[in-house]
């Protein structure tokens, strides 16, 4: 029997996640030496001192094996939040938790609604688990939250919305979050995905938090990849019913976090200060970059996040003039997005780098098209 014979016939048609290269194997294969890598929104300035120290002592402990449970790491996240212990899980980020979900509540029998333009492992997770979903298009890169009401059937089980939105940068206000929730057939469960409402700057966003504490159906999803700058770690965690939380620790592994995940959240989440201080930092630069890339022509949506997604036509063909010259971008078709790209905000020097590496493949793109080629190549 050949080896592809033995994997099930819905696999091989699933796309898998396409990684990217290292920025070391970016610099070497293409002879730079300067590569600044704005591609997976991640936090431009890293981890507090005081999670790094955590870290390192963490790591002479390596030897034993993580507190399945996490207890310290929930305690604090529960005094924190002000949830109790048991409605909250750890994961290996979100990603891991999106998995979980759609393992522990789903079934084929089951159905599903996400949007056609968001974080592209909601759908893999349902494509894996076999489970039917509808997908309904943005509206201008924001949600239609009566096109989602209108696709929820007798047997739609679950609603996935990340907001802000990933990879728009968008979000819901908190007026048609309420409507929306007041419109909600009570067999449905919100999965509420808040990757990035930590470097949310708008009074009428709706907490996914507040939220749940209200008693309405929701699963919220954090993480500690973004604001905390602990993206290589891999830790996130739910907030949800204990019934909920009992299910996704009945399907996931023991130790599926690690010892050094724990105690390096535990303490950045102790810093608070630092946190603030990135949020700070991020919401300033991210002005100065989108008014920079739309003087130049490249118009992004109003974003909330650490992140500007720009529509533009041929997205590979600028993430590889923008590679050549040592900037990673992120283009959006595996998003949804068949026109646009993705652009973390990194730090002062980084953005600065992005706008005269544009300015350059811009002014390229210019002499080609007087030349007559008449497009991006």
């Amino acid at each position: 029997m050949k080896p592809g014979a033995w994997v099930p016939e819905h696999l091989r048609r699933i796309q898998p996640y396409a990684p990217g290269k290292p920025i070391e194997e970016v610099q070497r294969e293409l002879g730079l030496t300067r590569v600044v890598k704005l591609a997976s929104n991640e936090s431009a300035f890293g981890p507090s001192p005081r999670a790094l120290a955590a870290a390192q002592r963490a790591l002479t402990e390596s030897h034993r094996y993580p507190d399945a449970g996490g207890y310290y790491l929930r305690e604090a996240l529960a005094a924190f939040h002000r949830v109790p212990m048991d409605h909250i899980v750890l994961g290996a980020g979100s990603t891991e938790l999106v998995q979980l979900l759609v393992w522990a509540l789903l079934t084929p029998d089951d159905h599903a609604v996400i949007v056609d333009i968001t974080f592209l492992m909601y759908r893999l997770a349902l494509q894996v688990h076999r489970v039917p979903m509808t997908v309904v298009p943005l509206r201008d890169g924001h949600y239609d939250l009566n096109r989602l009401l209108d696709a929820i059937r007798p047997n739609t089980k679950i609603v996935f919305l990340a907001n802000p939105n990933n990879p728009t940068g968008t979000y819901i206000p908190q007026s048609d979050w309420d409507a929306f929730l007041q419109a909600l057939p009570e067999h449905v469960l919100v999965v509420y995905d808040e990757a990035y409402a930590e470097y949310v700057d708008r009074a009428d966003y709706p907490s996914g938090l507040e939220t749940f504490r209200q008693g309405y159906p929701v699963v919220v999803l954090r993480t500690f990849s973004k604001v905390y700058g602990l993206a290589g770690l891999r830790i996130g965690y739910a907030i949800a019913a204990k019934e909920i939380v009992r299910a996704i620790n009945t399907v996931r592994s023991p130790f599926n976090v690690s010892h050094i995940a724990q105690m390096t959240a535990l303490a950045a989440l102790r810093d608070q200060e630092y946190v603030r201080a990135v949020v700070q930092k991020t919401i300033e630069q991210r002005a100065w970059l989108a008014q920079e890339l739309t003087r130049r022509g490249w118009t992004p949506y109003p974003s909330v996040t650490n992140f500007l997604c720009v529509p533009v036509q041929h997205p590979y063909d600028w993430f590889q003039r923008l590679l050549r010259r040592g900037v990673i971008i992120r283009p959006l078709p595996p998003f949804g997005m068949a026109n646009g790209v993705r652009i973390t905000v990194g730090r002062p020097e980084e953005n600065q780098y992005l706008i005269e590496t544009l300015d350059h493949v811009l002014k390229e793109v210019k002499t080609h098209e007087s030349a007559g080629t008449g497009q991006v190549e």
